[in-house]
């Protein structure tokens, strides 16, 4: 399906991979309904598209703010007729091991309500008129990590987890009525948000620019996943032995972090 003609909303648009994909698909006709938090930053993404001959509008919104999520919405379905696709791509991830996470349940409510909660409020505005038109694509970004277990990560990967979860029950329920759902599966990204992580600098990661190609390929092919092999492998073995394969990456991901901790002290 092209993007020319298209009308996009796709959320943490303000840098990283979702300005990227912003652009690319601008590029290939689509108008973009940009929507982050930081406004001046949707500014600088608005004029780039625009000084390349493409369409954008952006919509400054606290996405951990239900609020705000739906006066967002509002705003933009008022203004623009037709919806043809929403990418879920805003999220927030701490690195955190569980039992220094103890006295800490904000950190899994605060992730729960950007990376979950806010995907979901957002997408229910947006159903309504998805059904009107006789159909809208929804893109969900998760993580190869909820496909491999890893550790560290228990508050990110449970709300993408359950961001799957309730993009597997939107395909089932309403893709009779014109609705399609895409999980697109990210590796570890370079971004601002896995720079964060120092001992993070020498691990290979994947690029922007392919990432943002993935989004644009979720919106153009509509599968059901974007993933590495790796990835779907991982999905199937979990599924069929989830003891084994759980415990069985434990002392390479140890290894992996010391590895990189000590590559980190010797270089800087």
């Amino acid at each position: 399906m092209k993007l020319t003609g298209q009308t996009i909303v796709l959320t943490g648009s303000s840098s990283g991979i979702g300005a990227e994909a912003a652009r690319l698909m601008a590029r290939r006709g689509a108008t973009l309904c940009l929507v982050a938090r930081r406004e001046e930053q949707l500014r600088d993404v608005q004029a780039a598209i625009e000084s390349d001959g493409g369409r954008a509008f952006i919509y400054p919104c606290d996405l951990s703010n239900n609020d705000a999520i739906e006066a967002c919405a509002e705003r933009i379905l008022g203004e623009h007729p037709r919806i043809d696709a929403l990418v879920n791509n805003a999220a927030h991830s701490i690195r955190r091991p569980i039992e220094q996470s103890l006295d800490r349940l904000h950190d899994y409510q605060r992730t729960m309500q950007l990376n979950y909660i806010g995907a979901v409020a957002m997408t229910l505005k947006m159903l309504p008129r998805f059904l009107e038109q006789g159909h809208g694509h929804v893109v969900n970004i998760s993580s190869l990590s909820t496909q491999i277990p890893i550790p560290l990560f228990s508050a990110y990967l449970a709300s993408k987890s359950a961001l799957e979860s309730f993009t597997r029950s939107l395909q089932a329920e309403m893709g009779h009525q014109g609705i399609t759902t895409t999980v697109v599966y990210f590796p570890m990204v370079r971004t601002p948000m896995s720079s964060r992580t120092a001992i993070y600098k020498y691990m290979p990661m994947m690029h922007v620019k392919k990432a943002a190609g993935w989004i644009v390929e979720a919106c153009e092919k509509r599968p059901a996943r974007i993933a590495r092999p790796l990835g779907n492998l991982g999905s199937v073995l979990l599924a069929a032995a989830p003891g084994p394969i759980t415990k069985l990456p434990q002392p390479l991901f140890r290894g992996m972090d010391k590895m990189l901790a000590s590559r980190l002290k010797k270089k800087g």
